[in-house]
């Protein structure tokens, strides 16, 4: 069953080790982390934004098929559903619906209002036992028609609303979204050192992790990120091993276009790419 992303990330923190989220976008997503995880043994989080709650076909359809694929596939390591980028209405329609944890992205709103709403929601997530992240300074890079440049979070701010009762809170450290830019001057490890001078035992987030160097990723980790969101990379691997199959002619041989089939080596290539990322962050045997 579900469980809130608590104790796994304060365990991480703990453990100097990351919990990965994999964002998911439809069952061969779910199906390939879910698996990934369970052979790797490691706690994993499934992170849905609202872009894909609603391709999906809603919040509650998402529920039912992640319940139904821990029941039916055996899953027994701890699996977080998770919203990303959640706007309070979003996060109230997922607490609603039955996920185990939600983000309120307040960052774009005055640091008063953002302390309002997370305040709010914080109370409803503790009452119900969900886990809430919370966001301050902008990511860069576009996620769902959100754009940011990769600001850096003033780290007095993320104290005021580590304080309030989140989880886990992700701080713009210079973290892009999706591809980084060439010009990219990389994380700011100054400013996560003093995020996490302030907020103690907080596990942070970095959001954005494709496309950072390793030696970048496991710094962070050791500065205290504890949770690390991974999609457009896994993005990358399904639609590269498509292709090829495709530019094979496969599709064409007898029944190669059978979804089943066609969808195989994309569904394989998600699988080793969740593997290489848990290998990286530490979270095998974790569980």
């Amino acid at each position: 069953m579900l469980v809130s992303a608590k104790e796994m990330l304060n365990k991480a923190k703990a453990g100097k080790y990351a919990v990965g989220q994999f964002n998911i976008n439809n069952l061969e997503w779910t199906k390939a982390v879910l698996l990934t995880a369970q052979e790797n043994n490691s706690p994993v989080i499934l992170g849905v934004s609202e872009g894909a709650g609603k391709y999906m076909g809603g919040y509650k359809t998402i529920v039912g098929m992640v319940n139904g694929l821990l029941e039916e596939l055996n899953i027994t390591v701890p699996v977080a559903l998770h919203l990303d980028h959640g706007s309070y209405d979003g996060a109230m329609a997922c607490i609603n619906a039955g996920f185990s944890s939600v983000m309120f992205d307040g960052s774009h709103y005055a640091i008063d209002e953002n302390i309002a709403k997370t305040t709010e929601l914080v109370k409803i997530c503790e009452e119900k036992g969900l886990s809430i992240e919370a966001e301050v300074g902008s990511i860069g890079g576009e996620e769902d028609g959100v754009v940011g440049k990769g600001e850096c979070a003033d780290p007095q701010e993320c104290k005021s609303i580590a304080d309030l009762g989140v989880t886990m809170l992700a701080a713009g450290i210079g973290n892009i979204h999706g591809k980084y830019p060439e010009n990219w001057e990389g994380l700011s490890f100054e400013t996560l050192d003093a995020i996490q001078q302030l907020t103690g035992d907080m596990p942070l987030v970095l959001h954005g992790g494709t496309g950072i160097p390793e030696d970048m990723i496991k710094k962070a980790i050791s500065l205290g990120v504890a949770k690390i969101n991974v999609n457009t990379e896994c993005q990358l691997a399904f639609a590269d091993a498509t292709r090829k199959y495709i530019e094979a002619g496969k599709d064409l041989e007898g029944k190669g276009f059978d979804p089943r089939k066609l969808l195989a080596p994309g569904f394989e290539a998600i699988k080793a790419t969740v593997k290489e990322k848990m290998e990286l962050f530490g979270s095998v045997n974790k569980a």
